[in-house]
């Protein structure tokens, strides 16, 4: 059998005929009109039999009567030999029953070509993939004291958790998941963090947490989830701080990792807002920087009512207000007003979705709380118009809060 491996030549061929053909005609003439032509020793049969010729490829087309294309033959033969078959084809005068005429374009030897290639490529690699070796001493000595702070990660209590070196005088400390997290924490200055080191709570932790503030700071994923809800259980924090969906605190910027902090969440107010919602990871929304606490003077609920029937009819967020009233629906509504999506507010979570490319507004029979707020968030939705609003711990700056009774 043929291996393509041992290729060293492509046999490269023109074929015309004065008539219409297939390709089975021009393979049976190939090997009809070559048979004994140059000896035993280079007959095509046994050449393809013992592996040193591959498959006869023919590549035709028929027009106005005549047919015309190609023939490739792949060689494993010396120059010589291959140039001797290379002639022997070109001795075919007919296919089939028609008049035929081949002509070899040339013989390509298949290593030149590889040759090409690889003096290309390794032209891109000497340009892309060298390091020039440039001496910066200032990146040198960021990373000797980058080095120095990663040295300073300590062992802390009985367990031998990964901690800052501040961990054991500060009057505060950072419960993050892993070493690496406080190793990055280290990296921006941050000193007094100490890590879980899986989800089950180490008793170091449970009892660190009693006698200091204590502040969980979690990944943005379901593992965050899950040690969160089970420090809640067994330790005492005083305050949560979340990454964005998606980001963990090991790989996060100082910057990104500074504004999670800062807005960090009162323990009691995380559990008004899990009360209020279907799912506690929600909270990940609540802590992007993007969002401020409701109560600083910034979009303030806009309290918008009908007085009387003209308001209705000039105001279409009053009036679809009016006609979702006392219904239990809801409507996602386009930026000309116009209703993209209406639903049963039971469902509001499912619709929500997918709601639209045009998405702006939002208009729900019912109260709208944290969990609402934190669903929507990353929708596109510019504003929500409701009859009332409860336990709004934080919102996004962009977000308007419309109250139509």
């Amino acid at each position: 059998m043929y291996s393509i491996d041992t290729t060293k030549y492509y046999i490269h061929m023109e074929l015309e005929t004065e008539g219409v053909v297939e390709k089975s005609d021009v393979v049976g003439a190939i090997f009809g009109q070559t048979e004994g032509l140059l000896g035993d020793d280079l007959d095509l049969r046994d050449l393809q039999r013992t592996g040193r010729v591959g498959r006869i490829d023919v590549q035709i087309n028929s027009k106005n009567g005549e047919t015309r294309g190609k023939i490739h033959i792949s060689s494993s033969l010396d120059k010589a030999e291959t140039a001797l078959l290379a002639a022997s084809l070109e001795t075919i005068d007919r296919v089939g029953p028609c008049n035929s005429r081949v002509k070899v374009e040339g013989i390509e030897d298949i290593r030149i070509s590889k040759r090409k290639q690889i003096v290309e490529r390794a032209k891109e690699l000497i340009i892309e993939s060298f390091d020039e070796g440039t001496i910066d001493t200032n990146e040198i000595l960021d990373a000797v004291r980058e080095y120095s702070r990663i040295e300073k990660v300590v062992e802390y209590g009985e367990d031998n958790l990964p901690a800052g070196p501040n961990v054991e005088d500060s009057d505060a400390i950072i419960i993050v998941e892993g070493r690496a997290d406080v190793v990055n924490l280290l990296r921006y200055g941050i000193k007094n963090a100490i890590a879980v080191e899986g989800t089950n709570v180490p008793k170091t932790i449970v009892e660190i947490s009693e006698s200091k503030t204590t502040t969980v700071f979690v990944d943005g994923d379901r593992g965050g989830d899950l040690i969160l809800s089970e420090l809640l259980q067994v330790a005492d924090v005083d305050y949560i701080a979340v990454c964005p969906r998606g980001k963990n605190v090991e790989e996060m910027t100082r910057k990104e990792i500074i504004k999670p902090l800062r807005n960090k969440v009162p323990v009691e107010f995380y559990n008004v807002h899990k009360s209020e919602g279907r799912h506690s990871a929600s909270l990940g929304t609540i802590q992007t920087p993007e969002v401020i606490a409701v109560g600083e003077d910034v979009n303030p609920i806009l309290n918008m009512e009908a007085t009387d029937s003209s308001s209705t009819e000039n105001n279409p967020l009053i009036r679809h207000m009016s006609e979702v009233s006392g219904h239990h629906t809801g409507r996602i509504l386009s930026s000309d007003y116009s209703v993209l999506k209406e639903f049963s507010i039971d469902d509001i979570e499912e619709a929500m979705n997918d709601p639209g490319k045009d998405a702006t507004g939002l208009v729900a029979d019912r109260s709208v709380n944290q969990w609402l707020i934190d669903l929507i968030v990353s929708k596109g939705i510019e504003y929500i118009a409701a009859p009332d609003f409860k336990n709004i711990i934080k919102k996004p700056v962009s977000l308007r809060l419309l109250k139509i009774p």
